[in-house]
């Protein structure tokens, strides 16, 4: 696997739209502060570290809205291992005007961009979620 960030964003959005409660996902630091941000910023319900003998696995667990709606609507890797896409503090683009959020990975660790604007920091746009 070249992309693990990518293979997390896609097991995330295959589980929403199959509805499940719960996905499992092999652990990283990385992967572990994405989902402390999208637990944060309210689009998952919880998340924790399951141990593994080979791996840990990272277990999150999704949330829906009364209906059963998804509340995460789509994710979307940006910068990719093949093309990498850095912006500097004032740069960094809204997602939906607002209404979703991009994870950026600065200097002073992963942030949502919203935060990276207010740090006054930039740096590589792993993701947008919405």
């Amino acid at each position: 696997m070249t992309d693990p960030v990518a293979d997390m964003l896609t097991r995330l959005r295959n589980g929403v739209r199959a509805k499940l409660s719960k996905v499992d996902i092999p652990f990283s630091k990385l992967k572990g502060e994405i989902a402390r941000i999208l637990k944060d910023e309210g689009y998952i319900a919880n998340f924790k570290l399951v141990e593994n003998p080979q791996q840990g696995m990272l277990r999150v667990y999704l949330k829906y809205g009364p209906g059963m709606e998804r509340v995460i609507t789509d994710l979307q890797r940006v910068s990719r291992p093949g093309c990498r896409i850095y912006c500097a503090k004032d740069q960094i683009p809204r997602v939906y005007g607002g209404l979703g959020i991009n994870i950026v990975s600065t200097s002073r660790g992963l942030m949502t961009g919203r935060s990276a604007a207010r740090e006054g920091v930039g740096g590589e746009i792993l993701c947008n979620v919405w």
